[in-house]
């Protein structure tokens, strides 16, 4: 009997038992993924280079009855990225679900950007979730033959690694997309694709998410009409909101999507379909 067709459709979205990292988890949409795995039932290695945004963070989930563990580092530290992953397997014996959500890339133009720039914002996107990804592997190889959709790698990267951004809807905002961010994110999406055809042997699904667009507040005070320009861009007429990633991070983190790998899920209020 297949193990999927004995369980409700419902119960495949839970995470109980599972044991997920979330890179990026203090930022504007990390905060709200780490709600997501939580409050599906995983234990959440939450990581920022904030000590004090992440304690604060895991202190919020733990107190409601949630589990919750902290990993304070920079994702572009080797060294920290092999010793955080050592401690998972010393202390879980487990990683079930490697979401990489960290990001970078300050506001700027061709005309303002600088080749240090590119590299910095590539390290952070792109490098790292190869650093992750290699660096788990053994540990997702032996939760994958433990899950009945096997183990589950979610890549953040951006509708901007797909399309351009429109300099008309910027104005002062001070929000203006750098060209090295959405290289970047492009490089995240094939990354993805690749490690989802290498590892699919082994159980391992890959898949990508990318958001669009999900303004920070700081940006909308500064311009008050660029949050009307964002809307106008949307078939929906308006911007997301982070709890929207929520549900698209679950699907794609769970046995809810045993089927799915090498996939980017645009999440984008119709962006990028006209």
């Amino acid at each position: 009997m297949n193990p999927l067709a004995a369980t409700d459709a419902v119960s495949k979205f839970r995470l109980d038992g599972c044991v997920a990292f979330l890179s990026g988890a203090t930022g504007h949409l990390g905060r709200r993924m780490a709600w997501a795995l939580c409050d599906a039932g995983a234990h959440v290695v939450l990581n920022s280079r904030s000590r004090e945004k992440i304690e604060a963070l895991a202190e919020l989930l733990v107190s409601g009855g949630r589990e919750a563990s902290v990993a304070c580092f920079d994702v572009t530290n080797e060294d920290a990225v092999r010793e955080c992953i050592a401690s998972i397997g010393e202390r879980h014996g487990r990683l079930d679900i490697l979401v990489h959500n960290a990001g970078a890339g300050a506001p700027g133009t061709i005309d303002s950007a600088s080749a240090e720039d590119f590299d910095r914002v590539y390290r952070v996107n792109v490098v790292a979730a190869f650093q992750l990804l290699q660096t788990s592997l053994p540990l997702l190889r032996s939760s994958a033959r433990e899950r009945p959709g096997g183990a589950s790698v979610v890549n953040v990267a951006s509708m901007y690694g797909m399309v351009s951004p429109d300099p008309s809807i910027y104005g002062t905002s001070g929000a203006n997309s750098p060209p090295c961010y959405g290289a970047a994110k492009a490089g995240v999406i094939q990354l993805t694709r690749y490690a989802a055809c290498h590892f699919a042997q082994d159980r391992i699904r890959v898949n990508c998410i990318s958001p669009g667009a999900f303004p920070a507040s700081q940006y909308l005070s500064r311009d008050p009409g660029f949050h009307e320009r964002l809307k106008a861009k949307t078939p929906m007429h308006r911007t997301g909101e982070p709890d929207e990633l929520q549900g698209p991070l679950l699907f794609l983190a769970s046995d809810a999507s045993s089927y799915v790998t090498g996939i980017n899920l645009v999440v984008d209020g119709g962006w990028t379909a006209w």
